[in-house]
């Protein structure tokens, strides 16, 4: 027997009849594939003049790919968010048609079509997730399970050889996936269950000093062991993209569980010596910080620009509306222009507009997981759905500030956007459980169904 849905603040009250909105998204939809479409069109006609033969079937495959979200969706999610859809579809069919851009410019390095076969895997779990994932509680029963995954997940790249000088590949024949991106998903899972049981103990109880209150060694050392010993591990392999956004996640659903902003504090500190050390010690991570403090110094040593350098150029040539998708040069950023790189292409040639408006896509993904989260009552829910958006959030500052030279840079992927089958799969699972998790925040209680004249109205008021 299931447990009573619990009722969120947003749910209504019994009597009144909840508007699915999934009309609202099928529209959104249609509109996210139709931009996706016309760019795909412009490429082709900036660079050859005619738009490319197989326009058509790349929009009926991305179209049919929605429409079959979309009906997992309407089905087994009636109430859930109808932004969330609609913004994974647009951002993943800008993003397939920024490697197909830069695909023409590298003729032996071909991406688009291995990026297109990514996409669809991760629709298809996406589909998987949303069909039998019926309560996003069942996950809290796993969360020893997830965290004993993801730890072997994160070990797993250590027994193959060192890509780029970093050990966070796994290859088996010609297929690679990175493992560290699906072990994020799990650790949130294992962070929301074990903070959502020990809240109140963290939030209460422990030793005061100061003006901080910490917890006991008991029950806060359980989740800073396991999170110590799966940066550790990252640290071992060199992906220290993936370390700090495991530091920020843990510190933001530390936070969110006590409401002690302390802990954003201690944070803080803690990420600042961390970086200074890594920065100072780590021979790879010391130039990035150099490149990041003076990226121009290779023009004035004789050497050319390089990657940092030549990604503010090419933000610096979009200008505020661009050079035009297909008439830019970033490709002269080499390699990782399709990966790390990829937001400098949609800086040149759609410019501060396009870039806003990519950025404002990100801002109200991670709002409406947010909202999600904060609507619902269980605690479990709650540190879920903050714990992904927040995934999402940390990837977007990080990548986009270091290619834009605000931070250092470090290797990761940006969400939808960038080259990577791992990333995008992962991308799509977070989107399959804030689909989840909203439909769960505005459900109406079991057998709420609203009738008569007040339920009609509390339908057209919406």
């Amino acid at each position: 027997m299931t447990a009573p849905r619990p009722r969120s603040p947003d749910a209504p009250p019994p009597g009144i009849r909840v508007p699915k909105r999934r009309g609202v998204e099928l529209s959104l939809l249609i509109g996210a594939v139709l931009i996706s479409v016309l760019g795909y069109a412009e490429v082709g006609l900036a660079r050859s003049g005619a738009v490319p033969p197989d326009a058509a079937r790349y929009g009926a495959g991305l179209g049919l790919l929605s429409l079959v979200a979309h009906l997992a969706v309407r089905f087994r999610a009636p109430y859930a968010d109808p932004l969330l859809l609609p913004i994974a579809v647009l951002l993943n069919g800008l993003g397939l048609v920024l490697i197909y851009r830069l695909d023409l410019e590298t003729p032996k390095d071909q991406a688009a079509a291995t990026q297109l076969v990514w996409s669809t895997l991760g629709v298809a779990l996406f589909i998987v997730v949303v069909l039998l994932l019926r309560d996003h509680r069942a996950l809290q029963g796993y969360a020893y399970v997830s965290m004993a995954a993801a730890l072997a997940l994160m070990l797993l790249p250590i027994f193959f050889p060192a890509v780029n000088g970093a050990r966070i590949w796994i290859r088996i024949g010609g297929l690679s996936f990175q493992p560290g991106e699906f072990a994020k998903i799990l650790l949130a899972v294992f962070f929301a269950a074990y903070l959502a049981t020990n809240r109140n103990a963290l939030a209460h109880t422990g030793r005061r000093i100061w003006k901080f209150q910490f917890p006991t060694g008991r029950v806060l050392g359980p989740i800073v062991a396991i999170w110590l010993l799966s940066v550790g591990v990252l640290v071992l392999e060199r992906d220290l993209g993936t370390s700090l956004l495991f530091f920020g996640l843990f510190v933001i659903m530390l936070y969110v569980a006590t409401g002690r902003t302390g802990w954003i504090a201690v944070g803080l500190v803690l990420a600042s010596a961390g970086a200074f050390l890594v920065g100072s010690l780590e021979p790879h991570v010391h130039g990035r910080v150099q490149d990041w403090l003076d990226p121009f110094a290779s023009i004035r040593a004789g050497e050319g620009p390089g990657q940092l350098a030549q990604s503010l150029f090419a933000f610096a040539a979009g200008g505020m509306l661009g050079t035009g998708l297909g008439l830019g040069r970033s490709v002269l950023i080499g390699f990782a222009t399709k990966s790390d790189f990829i937001l400098a292409t949609a800086g040149e040639e759609l410019g501060l507009v396009g870039l806003t408006a990519l950025f404002l896509l990100y801002g109200l993904l991670v709002a409406r997981g947010y909202r999600a989260g904060l609507s619902l009552r269980d605690p479990f829910g709650r540190l879920l759905a903050i714990g992904l958006a927040s995934i999402v959030a940390l990837q977007v500052f990080v990548i986009a500030g270091g290619v834009m030279g605000l931070i250092p840079l470090t290797g990761m992927a940006m969400p939808f956007l960038a080259q990577g089958g791992s990333s995008v799969v992962t991308n799509w699972v977070i989107v399959a459980l804030l689909i989840r998790v909203s439909d769960s925040a505005r459900a109406p209680q079991p057998g709420a169904a609203g009738t008569g004249v007040l339920a009609k109205v509390a339908e057209g008021s919406r």
